[in-house]
């Protein structure tokens, strides 16, 4: 099982998605952007990293909201997400070809990736 973390990144009452671009796994679908843990890193300095690479964005990571473990075909993850508050970024996008800050209530609009799917009942109740 492969561990992975997602930011939950909160600004102006809205959260940040981003869409994966093509040629990528899950390409068109909508997702809390976040990334793998590598051997040795904690959870909350993997995102933070992860965040900065994939997006040049810059957070403060703060409590553990929850996770989700999925099954896709070729992989199961165990997806943590953690609360986030957005500082800056430059938005440079690698992984993604869109992003949108959303009012948490939006987010069943999204086509977003199966595993972040049980996480919106998570944001949405809190």
């Amino acid at each position: 099982m492969l561990e992975v973390v997602c930011g939950i990144i909160h600004k102006d009452h809205k959260v940040f998605i981003a869409r994966k671009k093509q040629g990528k796994a899950l390409a068109g679908y909508w997702e809390f952007p976040g990334g793998k843990i590598e051997l040795g890193e904690d959870p909350e300095d993997a995102l933070a990293r992860e965040l900065r690479e994939e997006l040049g964005m810059i957070v403060l990571v703060q409590k553990f909201v929850g996770y989700n473990t999925h099954v896709y075909p070729n992989v199961t993850i165990k997806l943590l997400a953690f609360n986030c508050v957005f500082k800056e970024a430059s938005l440079t996008l690698i992984d993604h070809d869109k992003y949108k800050w959303v009012n948490p209530e939006e987010l069943i609009n999204f086509k977003m990736a199966p595993a972040d799917v049980p996480l919106i009942k998570l944001i949405t109740k809190n």
